[in-house]
This record gives C-alpha cells, sequence and structure tokens, in this order.
C-alpha cells in the first residue's frame, strides 16, 4: 500500500479516517498518561508478593458493607469519605509500600494518585479491585479487619 492509496482512502472516507486519528491520539494520550501518573498498577499476584516480601500496607477503600462481606487479610478499611493521606495510619507508612484497593478497582486510583502528591514513596494500586483478586481464586476474610 502506497502513501497515495491511503491519502485516496482519506479522501473517500473522511469520517473512517477521523475515527481513527482519534483514536490514535486517545491510545497515545492514555498510554503516556499512565507512565507518569506516579503510581504503578498492581495484578493479584504482584500484589501477594509485595505483601509477603515488603511488608505492604494495603487500604481497602471499599464501602463497610462489602469490607465485611470479603477483603483482601491485612488490609485496613478506609472510608473514601475519611481518606486522607496524612492520617496517623498512612503517615506512618511513607516509606513503606502502600496499595490502594476498593471493590472494583476505579476509586482507588484517585485515591493512589493523592497519596503520590502527598508524598509517599511506593504506592500501588489493584488494577481491577477486591474484584480482580476474587476472580484470581486468592482468599478473602470475612468480617472485620
Amino acid at each position: 500500500m502506497t502513501l497515495d492509496e491511503l491519502l485516496a482512502f482519506a479522501g473517500r472516507h473522511p469520517y473512517l479516517s477521523l475515527g481513527l486519528a482519534g483514536l490514535t491520539v486517545a491510545i497515545i494520550y492514555t498510554e503516556v498518561a499512565r507512565l507518569f501518573r506516579g503510581y504503578k498498577a498492581l495484578r493479584p499476584a504482584e500484589l501477594t508478593g509485595l505483601i509477603n516480601r515488603d511488608n505492604a500496607l494495603v487500604v481497602d477503600l471499599s464501602s463497610t458493607n462489602d469490607f465485611q462481606k470479603g477483603h483482601i487479610a491485612g488490609s485496613k478499611s478506609v472510608q473514601p469519605s475519611q481518606f486522607d493521606p496524612e492520617n496517623k495510619m498512612l503517615a506512618a507508612a511513607k516509606t513503606l509500600p502502600v496499595v490502594v484497593t476498593c471493590r472494583t478497582g476505579q476509586a482507588s486510583a484517585s485515591a493512589a494518585k493523592r497519596l503520590k502528591k502527598a508524598g509517599f514513596e511506593q504506592v500501588y494500586w489493584l488494577d481491577g479491585g477486591v474484584q480482580a483478586w476474587q476472580q484470581a481464586d486468592l482468599p478473602l476474610v470475612k468480617g472485620r479487619g
């Protein structure tokens, strides 16, 4: 395929060409933003290694009911409305790995960003949240943490 053929195609199909250009820009933007966000996404298997190897603090932002139905062993429950990087439980862990999670992984991404801005050195986010942990057939603890 030559450049002339591509330009001819773009001339015949302007909406398809604009759509392709828009999607390409969106993908590039997303990937560049991911590289510079300051915190790293973890899969469940990586989280188990981080907990076992580096004694990571796991902060669960799930609702109280969801947390009691099942959470990662050793995780601390913090309500999103009460999440504060200056909290004494969190402030003591500024140099330790801190992993933020929630039920689906959506709400915890913004909390990870806040921790990084507050000066935490090792901030992680469980991609997919507790649901990804469950789908990986890893155990959950029921009741209060």
